[in-house]
């Protein structure tokens, strides 16, 4: 690892590494991964990536509309014509750097249909398509000379240097490394491990979304979180895997718990609405019900249809005991995705000078109140490549001044933190912030939240991954309760 880079890439998903991609051999890049570089949301992502490839039967303006819709009209319009106009070309980039997409009986990249658009445009792998993006782009990244990789690295601070940032890394040893660069990207992905159930992987705990609001960022509309609405009902596991928009796209059905169709008597498109809206549905006929159980069923399907489009869902749902060409498949909303995050303007460029974020940690406002399936692969892709060739452009003119001394090493030593503080964490906003908020509960809970920020950060405690995970979850909560609280104070 080298002393100083030109640019930092902070995540491994498919935000990081596309952006990495970007760079010329004349430009250094440092990349990191909080743990394996294959651990991400982007390599859990099933469904596909959005796009319009189809000119005839498809056009720009019915994805744009059908992303404002899902959206509730609240996105940035301006970034969702930049995401649906320029993705295509994105796709097509990432096939010819070895993503094995489905093709159909012409030969051509294989369109499938989701909740929410009103046509068949998201193309796939199976139903395993971020991990072979994530894994097609690695092999890209691993062939760059001037990229340098570090996994099961953790970003522990980011201080702002003049012209650039000092980035404090905790390496595999537990040793810190200071570094530093003269941009960042921060492409660390999402905070689904604030709550007790999620889809998300181990890495989800907000660490960028926390480093860049203690920069001073604009943070917005962390409260906008997307509950999808058939995660498999696993009955302890707090990682819950998803059953993916694609099943109800190929006819699956979902059922209450006395094996009936609800979906219609809440929303005209039935199970076929956008996420939120089954979401509700769901809660709605739960309460009706009295009961959580609900199912998909698409037994009716063809059997090798359904393992050969569905793999990775069906040998998932076997190690449940069960069959999916056989049985109904146990669902329930869960934390999927973050539509706020670390603002952005259309070149993914925050509100602090020199960085950038791009993926699920930032905000775009491509999404608007709730992202539209498989649009949020195509926005890691488009916007993580806007940010790389801002800094490109922006190179040809910086007449940076050189980085002053500084210690490239630091004592992270101190007590051990406390058991606890993650569990109470994930428990509070579980109750105030799930599907349907319970408004009355915020302001206690954000008086809690605040105190055991407190408590973490004033405590003296060792800077390690427990310290630096549980210091951005209590942050993140924070965040989150501020906006369901001042929403709260402005409707009354």
């Amino acid at each position: 690892m080298n002393k100083e880079y030109d640019v930092l890439i902070v995540g491994t998903g498919a935000a990081g590494l596309y952006g990495a991609l970007q760079f010329p051999e004349d430009i250094r890049v440092l990349l990191i991964s909080k743990r394996e570089l294959t651990l991400s949301n982007s390599s859990l992502a099933q469904g596909g990536v959005a796009c319009v490839l189809d000119k005839i039967n498809d056009d720009f303006a019915l994805h744009i509309a059908d992303t404002l819709t899902a959206g509730k009209n609240k996105n940035n319009a301006d970034a969702v014509e930049v995401l649906v106009k320029e993705g295509p070309g994105d796709v097509l980039r990432i096939r010819d750097l070895g993503v094995d997409f489905d093709l159909d009986e012409n030969g051509e990249l294989q369109k499938t249909l989701e909740a929410g658009h009103s046509r068949h445009r998201i193309v796939h792998h199976k139903d395993s398509t971020g991990k072979a993006i994530v894994d097609a782009l690695l092999i890209q990244v691993r062939k760059r000379p001037n990229i340098d990789i570090c996994e099961n690295t953790l970003l522990y601070k980011l201080d702002k240097a003049d012209d650039g940032f000092l980035a404090g890394l905790i390496l595999p040893s537990g040793e810190s490394q200071v570094i530093a660069a003269r941009y960042c990207i921060m492409a660390s992905g999402g905070i689904g491990r604030v709550y007790q159930y999620t889809t998300n992987s181990a890495i989800a705990t907000g660490d960028g979304i926390t480093l860049a609001f203690m920069l001073g960022a604009r943070i917005k509309h962390l409260s906008w979180i997307q509950f999808h609405p058939t995660a498999f009902a696993a009955e302890n596991d707090r990682e819950r895997f998803l059953i993916s928009e694609a099943v109800r796209g190929e006819g699956a059905i979902l059922l209450n718990c006395n094996g009936e169709r609800f979906a219609e008597k809440y929303d005209p498109r039935g199970h076929l609405a956008p996420r939120d809206v089954v979401s509700n549905a769901i809660m709605q006929e739960s309460k009706a019900t009295n009961s959580e159980k609900f199912y998909l069923d698409i037994t009716y399907k063809d059997p090798d249809f359904v393992r050969n489009r569905f793999p990775m869902i069906y040998e998932n749902c076997l190690k449940e005991n069960i069959d999916i060409t056989k049985d109904r498949i146990p669902v329930f909303p869960c934390q999927h995705y973050l539509m706020g995050g670390i603002d952005v303007d259309l070149h993914a460029r925050t509100t602090v000078d020199r960085l950038y974020a791009a993926g699920e940690c930032s905000h775009t406002g491509v999404h608007g109140a709730n992202r539209l399936a498989s649009n949020s692969l195509l926005e890691a892709l488009v916007f993580s490549r806007r940010a790389a060739e801002d800094i490109i452009q922006r190179r040809k003119t910086d007449s940076a001044r050189p980085f002053p001394p500084f210690e490239e090493k630091e004592d992270l030593s101190g007590k051990p933190l406390p058991h606890g503080y993650r569990t109470e964490i994930r428990k509070i906003i579980q109750n105030v912030h799930f599907v349907i908020p319970n408004h009355d509960a915020a302001p206690a809970s954000l008086e809690r939240i605040t105190e055991i920020l407190s408590e973490i950060i004033s405590g003296g405690y060792a800077v390690n991954r427990d310290f630096v995970e549980a210091r951005s979850l209590a942050t993140v909560a924070a965040i989150i309760l501020r906006e369901v609280v001042k929403n709260k104070t402005e409707t009354e």
